[in-house]
């Protein structure tokens, strides 16, 4: 091992708290700041002496790719944030680990084809059309809000079929207080046990109990219609999942399959929507353009799935906008051994992060890099970056399974609003906070303007 290696450089933070509550306060400005004074490999320290803790963030596209893709099975999911959100959701696709992971990945696979997913796409137009005809005749919306509401109508219908409405009732109530319980737990160097009667503890408990209560439920109608069950909605097709090699889904599994999928799939592909439209709506040119593209290739007709390809504009659009709002800004891991990261040496046990709310602003990859500019992913601008320069998704052997499915949904939303709205931005800037997704900490109100009608 080549003897230049060094541990990282970090802020000073303040002399009995480390940089804890820089990182509570706001802790993806508190990376961004670290990246610019500190570099690509940065060591963070938090917490009362006793009590401190210490942190690797991991900013540099070549470094994302090593702790996520090539040098992948040296970094777990073993920190204890996953850990907590393991115990809320349960062990499905985002949180296991080794065998559990490998049989349940190959068991859900096939229900993620572009073929499979591409048939889920008059669902999700379905329910943007309600969307719309509920906007009509209304002035503004937040439309990180009406997005939020979209896709978990959305995910919740292709989940669960016939059964959307009590779903969705549920998960509105519930996943929040969870949520919120998951975050705090998570980067708190100290936590009752879950047992004790707290009030926060009670609270995530009944919300989660409420939860649970939901899916299971419905995983015993489809256990219980077995091989009749003639729905294609995704939960009766994993309950019919199985293979010689891998078995199938139990009740209990199938839940924490579909509780994983409910907050990541209507939380992040939220994100990616709501922020595109804000981004449109603050630049005319931009909204002009993209609607130009679907009036051209749609002629007023309802998008499908065979479309998708023929929207460039407007995926790139998107792609920007999850540049500068990834509904993951932050990704976790543990270092299984002491590995070279950069120049520098990161220790066995140590908690690590890449950052794509960091690595999305680096200025050796993006020029001006808070300026909107789809121009970035035109197809040669995309050639010319390392691969993990732009990563929402995640990446390496755990890369988000829905990646399509979140694609799909967001073009077909987007093409739809710019056929029936012109946006207008009430609000210039909208705060954001790092939960288990990015969050809004504000509204994004936008003015709806029908598209034709004379102002």
């Amino acid at each position: 091992m080549a003897t230049t290696e060094t541990s990282p450089p970090g802020p000073a933070g303040l002399p009995l708290l480390g940089s804890l509550l820089d990182l509570r306060s706001d802790s993806l400005a508190a990376f961004l700041r670290a990246q610019r004074a500190h570099g690509d490999v940065v060591r963070f320290t938090a917490g009362p002496p006793g009590l401190r803790s210490e942190l690797y963030g991991v900013f540099s596209a070549e470094g994302a790719q090593q702790v996520l893709a090539t040098d992948s099975a040296g970094f777990r999911k073993d920190n204890a944030f996953y850990q907590e959100v393991r115990e809320s959701f349960g062990n499905g696709l985002l949180t296991s680990q080794d065998a559990d992971y490998l049989r349940q990945r190959r068991l859900v696979q096939p229900l993620f084809t572009r073929r499979r997913v591409d048939g889920y796409a008059s669902a999700l137009t379905d329910e943007t059309s309600a969307m719309l005809r509920r906007w009509d005749g209304v002035e503004a919306v937040d439309v990180l809000d009406e997005m939020t509401r979209l896709t978990l109508r959305a995910v919740a219908r292709i989940l669960f079929g016939v059964d959307v409405d009590a779903a969705v009732d549920g998960v509105e109530r519930s996943f929040p207080v969870i949520g919120e319980y998951v975050l705090r737990r998570g980067f708190s160097p100290l936590n009752p046990p879950r047992a004790w009667p707290t009030p926060a503890n009670r609270r995530a408990a009944a919300a989660t109990d409420e939860l649970y209560a939901v899916c299971d439920r419905i995983v015993e109608e489809r256990r219980a219609q077995g091989g009749d069950a003639e729905g294609e909605d995704l939960l009766t097709l994993l309950a019919r999942a199985e293979s010689a090699e891998d078995g199938s889904l139990d009740a209990s599994e199938l839940r924490d399959q579909v509780l994983i999928f409910l907050l990541a799939g209507h939380e992040t592909t939220a994100t990616s929507l709501g922020f595109a439209l804000h981004l449109l709506a603050l630049h005319p040119e931009e909204q002009t353009r993209a609607r130009a593209e679907v009036a051209r290739v749609l002629d007023g007709r309802t998008p499908t799935a065979a479309d998708l390809d023929a929207l460039p504009y407007l995926t790139m659009v998107l792609k920007e906008a999850m540049r500068l709002y990834p509904a993951a800004p932050v990704i976790g891991r543990r270092a299984v051994e002491a590995t070279a990261v950069g120049g520098h040496t990161i220790p066995a046990g140590a908690d690590v992060i890449v950052a794509p709310w960091v690595t999305h602003r680096h200025p050796l990859y993006w020029e001006d890099p808070e300026r909107f500019d789809p121009e970035r992913f035109t197809p040669e601008a995309e050639k010319a970056r390392p691969r993990y320069a732009w990563f929402p998704f995640g990446g390496g052997p755990r890369a988000c399974i829905g990646q399509h499915f979140s694609m799909l949904e967001s073009v077909l939303a987007l093409a739809m609003v710019l056929q029936g709205y012109e946006l207008t931005a009430v609000d210039r800037t909208v705060p954001v906070r790092a939960a288990i997704t990015l969050r809004p900490a504000g509204p994004a109100r936008c003015v709806l303007t029908p598209v034709g009608r004379a102002r």
